[in-house]
């Protein structure tokens, strides 16, 4: 298995079907909670839906450095979404958070390992191998937060 190969799968463990690092993923704690669930807040915290489209607006970042060439994200705006409103809406957010992930994992797989080691955008960046792990760590980071405001949100209701 390439090093590219190796990364996608690692992306797709931590937001669509993993078990191995923390026995969950975005998908298996997401996919079958109620919107109401999903945007309740328990304060100072941020909800489980804000976590998982920031998670997202990353993935959809990364993705269009793919398509256009461009980092065109920025982190002051990472946390900022409008609300989920319905159930209808909650489950079009999963649906594109999946595809979107699916997405961007079939990019990373079909990458040489010399393309790996290009920047990404900018010098400053590093590269795309770092910008690729970072995201990885970073969707691990957040899923611990969800984990433990879904056990909340659960114990209290």
């Amino acid at each position: 298995m390439t090093k590219s190969e190796q990364l996608a799968n690692r992306l797709r463990e931590v937001i669509l079907n993993g078990t191995w690092i923390a026995n969950t993923n975005y998908k298996d704690q997401l996919e079958n909670i109620d919107w109401k669930i999903a945007t309740q807040r328990i304060a100072p915290f941020n909800n489980i839906s804000i976590l998982a489209q920031h998670i997202h607006y990353y993935i959809e970042g990364i993705e269009n450095v793919y398509t256009t060439g461009k980092l065109e994200i920025r982190d002051k705006y990472s946390f900022d979404f409008p609300p989920i409103g319905s159930q209808s809406e909650w489950e079009t957010f999963l649906t594109k958070f999946w595809s979107d992930t699916e997405n961007l994992c079939g990019r990373i797989e079909n990458m040489s390992e010399d393309q790996l080691t290009e920047k990404f955008v900018n010098e400053k960046y590093g590269s795309f191998l770092r910008n690729i792990d970072g995201m990885i760590e970073h969707s691990y980071y957040h899923l611990g937060q969800v984990v433990l405001l879904k056990k909340m949100i659960l114990k209290s209701i």
